[in-house]
């Protein structure tokens, strides 16, 4: 009982954090957007294309590795009765492993970020503008591996509250050193508004490794048992367990990410292929990928808390042997993704049009929040599901599955976008993610024995349409307030409605 209240205190102090975060963060990209343009925001999205594959090989699996050694470690020394300093003693001797193993990939990926930059952005993007940027992120590289493997230190010890601290350091540090980039170097062009963004981004990595490592030296390991020092293994496994764990998932990612990269580059070019020109593919480029999706996954900032809490429980239950407790949990967790997502896809549906003006002034915008929304469920259902397959030390079959789906977007994008435009790309996300949501569910079932229940799609797909149609039948008639009051209007009455058959099934 008092485990199972730990959980959700910390899936709801994580979930508030990460809506907050998500909600400044939307909310500001909204204002950058304003201040630099769709164009400099897509050359902004086409530098992060390349820069997100440089963070894959700079964290190479290690939040993973942190987080299920940590959690297996600290209920292996619970069970023997260890005490407090002895499994202190314990896990920090696994977090060198973890760390030395951050730190060689965070600087490798780094020097080969910064050596290679130019080749980068005149050969692969097409665009020397590109270049300043690349360099100037390339030094925040070391910063996030290391902030990777403490910020797994902290989930696997359930010590969520220090993750939420360092985000909201980091959120502070990037707002502020950005909007200050903003006003003096931004009017410059739209080289030195990409440059101002990256910076800010930057300058809060390394804001965050600092905080995390201070939150890290000052943690105090907790334990109920009394066995001391004189009891502790000579052996312990560090760096071994680290590699064993992440460097197979990092194999994966690296492909994967390299595959996504290529997509990414591929976009602006089919478009310029489907007969825009440079300004124009950017533009629409970072309408849909800079704008919408960004906003399309804002509520998932909820489920992807409770998600990432999945990993630490269900890879203790699996180390102690606790199937029933494994099937109970990603039942739980399985039936609220599908309540909140379906919630989500109904407001896309019904606001996306005003969301897209409110948010972002974009009437394009709000157009393809309404193409994705259907999409809604399936993408937070297919982020659940994996965090319970990685609980479940199935992070190979989620590698595997992530290549096959990075693989076919990149076969549709090349296909599809010089012949269909922005639309090309939007049937490759409805492809892929349907294609990987199948195959990591059918998986879920069975290592879980999960059973998938009709009325956890059914019930709040129905009650979120009648929802809709009777608030778009009174604000047909009466002004109740605007996009937001609306929105308001019906989380608050689906909530309502469903909230005592999520207790019933839990």
């Amino acid at each position: 009982m008092e485990r199972q209240k730990k959980y959700i205190l910390n899936s709801i102090l994580l979930s508030a954090v990460s809506v907050v975060i998500r909600a400044v963060t939307v909310s500001f990209n909204a204002y950058v957007t304003r201040k630099i343009g769709t164009e400099a925001v897509g050359l902004f999205t086409l530098v992060m294309s390349v820069y997100t594959f440089a963070v894959t090989l700079a964290v190479s699996g290690v939040n993973l590795a942190a987080v299920r050694i940590t959690s297996k470690r600290l209920a292996l020394c619970e069970a023997r009765g260890y005490d407090g300093a002895t499994t202190r003693r314990i896990m920090r001797r696994d977090m060198t492993g973890c760390a030395v193993y951050s730190l060689f990939f965070g600087l490798l990926s780094g020097i080969l970020l910064y050596s290679l930059s130019e080749q980068i952005g005149v050969h692969v993007l097409a665009d020397i503008r590109t270049v300043s940027s690349l360099r100037l992120l390339a030094a925040a590289l070391p910063a996030i591996s290391l902030s990777s493997a403490l910020a797994g230190y902290f989930t696997g010890l359930r010590k969520i509250y220090k993750n939420a601290i360092v985000t909201l350091t980091e959120q502070f540090i990037k707002i502020t050193i950005t909007s200050a980039a903003l006003i003096i170097i931004a009017p410059k062009g739209v080289e030195y508004a990409c440059l101002a963004v990256v910076g800010g981004s930057a300058a809060a990595e390394g804001g965050s490794m600092i905080t995390s490592f201070l939150l890290y030296i000052t943690d105090k390991t907790k334990s109920a048992g009394k066995k001391s020092d004189a009891e502790l293994p000579r052996r312990i496994s560090g760096l071994k367990s680290v590699i064993q764990i992440a460097f197979p998932v990092a194999l994966g990612s690296y492909v994967r990410q390299g595959l996504t990269c290529a997509e990414h580059v591929a976009i602006p070019r089919g478009l310029r292929k489907f007969g825009s020109d440079s300004a124009a593919a950017l533009s629409s480029y970072g309408v849909l990928q800079g704008m919408t999706l960004p906003l399309i996954l804002f509520p998932s900032s909820v489920t992807s808390a409770f998600s990432s809490l999945l990993i630490p429980e269900l890879s203790e239950f699996s180390a102690l042997g606790q199937k029933q407790e494994i099937a109970k949990t990603a039942e739980r967790a399985v039936s609220f993704c599908m309540t909140f997502s379906i919630g989500a896809a109904a407001i896309f549906v019904t606001f996306g049009h005003g969301l897209g003006l409110s948010v972002y002034g974009n009437t394009d915008a709000g157009k393809y929040i309404v193409f994705l929304a259907a999409l809604v469920p399936i993408m937070y259902l297919d982020t659940t599901v994996d965090s319970i397959l990685k609980g479940m030390g199935e992070q190979l079959y989620c590698m595997k599955v992530n290549i096959l789906d990075a693989s076919l977007s990149l076969i549709i994008v090349m296909l599809l976008v010089p012949r269909m435009g922005v639309m090309g790309y939007v049937v490759c996300i409805y492809t892929s993610e349907c294609i990987n949501a199948a195959l990591s569910i059918g998986k879920t079932i069975s290592v879980t024995n999960l059973r998938f229940r009709a009325s956890w799609i059914l019930r709040p797909a129905l009650t979120a349409a009648i929802l809709c149609l009777i608030l778009r039948f009174i604000t047909g008639r009466i002004y109740i307030g605007g996009t937001a009051v609306e929105i308001a209007v019906f989380a608050a009455l689906y909530t309502v409605l469903m909230l005592p058959k999520s207790k019933d099934s839990t």
